[in-house]
């Protein structure tokens, strides 16, 4: 499970903030205190494992005008990388994997937004890890509606998306780790962005 700069799903790093496309964009920034980012994938073909990534950063703006307009972007530090033990975060931080040696960051841009209903939505966009970038969709649902949100208080989101680990160059013990990655995150939004 190497994922290093995940879309240079963004760029390798979050340089540009520019709101949502048109006038009366909301924005909010990811507090890093409270954004959670897991990656599960099948071990054995009976159970699974999960990496955690506790320093992710990142932030999200949405038009009041266009439904479809977003800007989301979040960089996810690889360096920091856990797992429930000493000899799966060495593996999973090492060559085969993330390579955060090399790869520090996973990202991800979005590109595009269709809401799904009062306050859920599916983000298109794009991740990248190990320096390769592919087109993901992640499914988000927000806390609040979005006709109830203002820019004033915060928000909470929960995201999902699902990749192929060999997409991004992660082809190690295939017979013992899962091709399908399931990466997710939870993560509290504060009004205003940088």
């Amino acid at each position: 499970m190497r994922i290093g700069n995940l879309a240079t799903v963004a760029v390798a790093t979050l340089a540009s903030m520019a709101p949502a496309s048109g006038t009366g964009a909301i924005g909010y920034t990811i507090a890093p205190a409270y954004a959670r980012v897991e990656a599960k994938v099948g071990f054995f073909g009976l159970g699974s494992k999960t990496a955690r990534f506790p320093h992710s950063e990142g932030h999200v703006a949405l038009s009041d005008r266009d439904a479809k307009a977003v800007t989301l972007d979040v960089r996810i530090d690889t360096r920091t990388l856990e797992a429930g033990d000493a000899l799966t975060r060495s593996r999973l931080r090492g060559a085969d994997f993330f390579d955060v040696e090399h790869y520090p960051y996973v990202t991800f841009h979005a590109t595009g937004m269709t809401r799904t209903g009062p306050h859920s939505a599916t983000v298109a966009g794009m991740i990248s890890a190990r320096g390769v970038t592919r087109p993901a969709m992640l499914a988000v649902d927000f806390s609040q509606p979005f006709a109830a949100m203002t820019g004033r208080e915060p928000v909470h989101i929960a995201a999902t998306t699902r990749i192929d680990r060999r997409d991004f160059g992660m082809t190690a013990y295939p017979l013992i780790v899962g091709r399908q990655v399931t990466i997710a995150i939870d993560a509290d939004l504060v009004p205003g962005h940088e």
